[in-house]
């Protein structure tokens, strides 16, 4: 099938105060996905916003959206659809109630329910961050390993 359309996602970097970078172990259309929190942008909305919005409906927090980071500078079609490119946008982002994001030590420790996507989301050491193994994304890999180079003393 060829490209009809964009598919515009706008996701964040969310670093706690004791150097761990926030991760979404999703199941996406049967796939086990990990990735940084985020999601599709919606008609209407601007990327501080819409992310903004997908922490407050993922993890029932209110984030800052801080600094741009990095937007797609090649070519991706969606993983999960034929007919869509994606493009990317990420955000740096604080939230002082960090502590109340439900998380897991345990990677896909979500419930998972036939034909349903599910999400959990863990705490990863910056230092221990591995672009090859903590992300599945092609462009979440690109931008991992983007901070794993401007985090180099905790590498």
């Amino acid at each position: 099938m060829a490209l009809t359309r964009f598919n515009v996602r706008v996701y964040g970097i969310l670093i706690n105060e004791i150097d761990q970078v926030l991760v979404s172990d999703e199941l996406i259309k049967g796939t086990e996905t990990t990735k940084f929190p985020g999601g599709g942008l919606e008609l209407g909305e601007g990327l501080r916003d819409g992310l903004a919005r997908e922490f407050q409906e993922e993890c029932n927090v209110q984030v800052q959206v801080t600094e741009h980071f990095y937007t797609t500078d090649f070519f991706v079609p969606s993983a999960w659809d034929t007919d869509s490119q994606f493009i990317s946008v990420y955000y740096f982002c604080t939230c002082p109630d960090w502590r109340s994001i439900k998380t897991s030590t345990k990677k896909f420790d979500y419930i998972s329910i036939d034909g349903k996507d599910a999400e959990s989301f863990r705490w990863v050491d910056l230092a221990k961050l591995s672009d090859e193994t903590d992300v599945k994304l092609i462009v979440d890999k690109v931008v991992l390993k983007m901070l794993i180079e401007a985090y180099p003393q905790t590498n």
